[in-house]
């Protein structure tokens, strides 16, 4: 009787001890295929910088080159604003999150540098009130829907206008850019066409999955996206 009884507290303590490193191997083996995961989508999101930058510096210097062209007084305080936007981009921008303060700066400049090269050519609507928190965000993450509205929306255009507002209130963020085109007219596609809003989308994917929302309407010569989200606590 006290063999069986030993064997059974034999077989107990092996099938436990068995059972343990099962759960033990499994435990690491999901930390490794999450650690993995983590590397995968810092290395995506680092591609998806990196694509966002030079697009970004390309059609800005090309804001340069046209000031430089008429001889624009405007070209100094062009260049003084664009350092600023470069600093933030090579110094900045590699953070994880960034103030939504801070981000809005940008904005602003962004949208300085281009009123500076269109003049009176488009009229710019903003709106950003109500935020009532120091708030986080992605750097960089609002720029293509402001950056797609002034390129597709001032050529051809006699009174383009662009309406861009946000709010940031009980933790959501709420951000519409609209604008104006003329459909009469034929874009040239060039390689960039169409990587701000690709790129930004497959961002918000990555990070904000299932806490934000994205909608894109283009009806009757306007185009409008709206964006909400949550933000990372």
């Amino acid at each position: 009787m006290h063999l069986v009884y030993s064997f059974f507290v034999f077989l107990f303590i092996q099938a436990t001890s068995t059972a343990y490193q099962m759960i033990k191997d499994r435990i690491e083996a999901d930390k490794l295929l999450k650690e993995k995961e983590n590397e995968n989508l810092k290395t995506e999101l680092s591609f998806l910088r990196s694509q966002v930058s030079p697009h970004f510096m390309f059609n800005v210097l090309n804001n340069m080159v046209a000031l430089a062209r008429k001889q624009s007084d405007q070209l100094e305080p062009s260049l003084i604003k664009l350092s600023s936007l470069m600093r933030y981009m090579l110094y900045e921008a590699d953070e994880d999150l960034v103030s939504l303060e801070r981000e809005v700066e940008y904005l602003q400049s962004y949208i300085d540098l281009q009123l500076q090269r269109f003049g009176n050519k488009v009229s710019v609507k903003l709106n950003f009130s109500e935020i009532d928190a120091d708030y986080e965000i992605e750097p960089m993450l609002l720029i293509p829907f402001v950056e797609n509205a002034f390129k597709h929306g001032v050529s051809g255009l006699e009174d383009a206008i662009i309406e861009i507002k946000l709010r940031a209130i009980d933790n959501h963020l709420f951000f519409v850019v609209s604008n104006n085109y003329n459909n009469q007219i034929e874009e040239i596609k060039d390689k960039t066409s169409g990587i701000g809003l690709a790129n930004v989308k497959r961002r918000l994917q990555l990070l904000y999955r299932s806490t934000h929302q994205l909608k894109i309407e283009d009806v009757n010569n306007s185009f409008t996206v709206s964006l909400q989200l949550n933000f990372h606590k």
